[in-house]
């Protein structure tokens, strides 16, 4: 009877690799085994009745009640528990400026009124809404609508928005923010001076 063939130090070597790197290979791809994790994916399908998305490799995500705007193609942060369970808080900060203050372009003679206000500015919100800030000093003499600014497409909302502001000592009247892109000041009686934007934050859609 012949005796069993051992393999070389060489070959044993080799083989417990091999059987160590499908070890760690297998136990990265099982949420039990590996635990809780996170990374980013990209949205390729949303799923609004359910408050989910569905990734570009097929994960399905539940969103958190922050992430109420999502969008094909959004790059989202996720998050995977122990019992497999994927979960997004939303979309990552992009290469844009959006997050961050951004200066409003006036129209006509409307300008920032200077320290120690705010400069008028926009900001896009991670939640979907957008923010404005500071003080729009008006043209001499103005004493009815008056666009200030246009918003760009991006901070537009899909429908008009109403604010209401300070115009002058004790003069209230509205900033109107139009789908357009268009905000102007409003119904007030007298001579207009200033538009306070602080108040304004709307939704987009």
């Amino acid at each position: 009877m012949s005796s069993p063939v051992m393999p070389s130090s060489g070959s044993a070597q080799a083989i417990a690799g091999a059987i160590r790197r499908r070890t760690v290979q297998t136990a990265a791809e099982v949420p039990a085994v590996r635990g809780a994790d996170w990374r980013q994916a990209v949205v390729a399908t949303v799923n609004a009745a359910t408050g989910t998305v569905i990734t570009t490799d097929g994960i399905t995500v539940r969103r958190s009640d922050m992430y109420v705007t999502p969008v094909v193609g959004d790059t989202i942060v996720i998050a995977v528990s122990g019992s497999g369970n994927w979960f997004t808080t939303g979309r990552v900060a992009p290469l844009t400026t959006a997050g961050t203050w951004q200066p409003l372009a006036f129209s006509g003679t409307w300008s920032a009124w200077g320290a120690p206000y705010w400069t008028p500015a926009y900001r896009i919100n991670g939640d979907g809404t957008v923010s404005l800030c500071g003080l729009a000093k008006a043209p001499a003499s103005t004493t009815g609508a008056s666009t200030i600014t246009n918003l760009p497409a991006a901070a537009r909302p899909a429908f008009k928005c109403r604010f209401v502001t300070e115009v002058n000592t004790n003069v209230y009247g509205v900033v109107d923010v139009f789908p357009s892109g268009d905000v102007q000041i409003n119904d007030y009686t007298g001579t207009a001076s200033w538009a306070s934007l602080d108040a304004a934050r709307f939704r987009l859609t």
